[in-house]
């Protein structure tokens, strides 16, 4: 039986009616059960709970959600709820998670500290070297990055999102190299 093309075309834009249909189904379902989850955490009473993994919770769906402001917040209350015998691991976690909200606010200096602060509680933590790697880019301090990057690899010779980087960072400087200067030194 021969297809005619309209017949063709209709049926190709039908096809892909049906996997743009399924994709944003899929993104409302997930949009929707983020939002169920967090009423459920504010009907628990998670932003005021006295325990910083409920706490941890909560601005991990404020993450999610991009509610940045909101999740730094939510951090620090877990950072003062953290009680002296949890794990390292722990205040790791919540560190690297409140660096990575202050720097999706752009405030990669604050960030830093946060993500040092994770490193000092678990040094092999490759998340939090690779997120200060990134956040000492933004600073404009490439070396260090590039260490950070390394140090990753060291503890985690697969990381994907290191070796990308640092290939990364070889090109730009390679390419800042290779920029004639004018005559004038500029």
């Amino acid at each position: 039986m021969k297809m005619l093309v309209p017949e063709t075309y209709l049926i190709g834009l039908i096809g892909l009616l049906l996997v743009i249909s399924v994709l944003v189904g899929r993104q409302v379902l997930k949009v929707r059960n983020e939002e169920i989850k967090m009423i459920n955490l504010e009907k628990e009473g998670a932003g005021s709970s006295k325990e910083a993994s409920k706490l941890y919770e909560l601005a991990s769906v404020q993450l999610q959600k991009r509610l940045y402001p909101q999740a730094a917040s939510t951090l620090r209350k877990a950072l003062k709820q953290l009680a002296k015998e949890e794990p390292a691991e722990a205040k790791a976690l919540i560190e690297n998670a409140l660096g990575f909200s202050l720097a999706a606010q752009d405030d990669f200096s604050t960030a830093v500290k946060h993500y040092r602060s994770a490193l000092q509680s678990k040094p092999d933590y490759p998340v939090a070297l690779n997120n200060l790697a990134f956040a000492q880019e933004r600073l404009k301090q490439i070396s260090e990055a590039k260490q950070l990057y390394q140090q990753v690899l060291r503890i985690d010779p697969k990381n994907k999102t290191a070796m990308k980087q640092i290939k990364r960072l070889e090109k730009a400087q390679e390419d800042d190299i290779s920029k004639p200067v004018n005559q004038q030194g500029f």
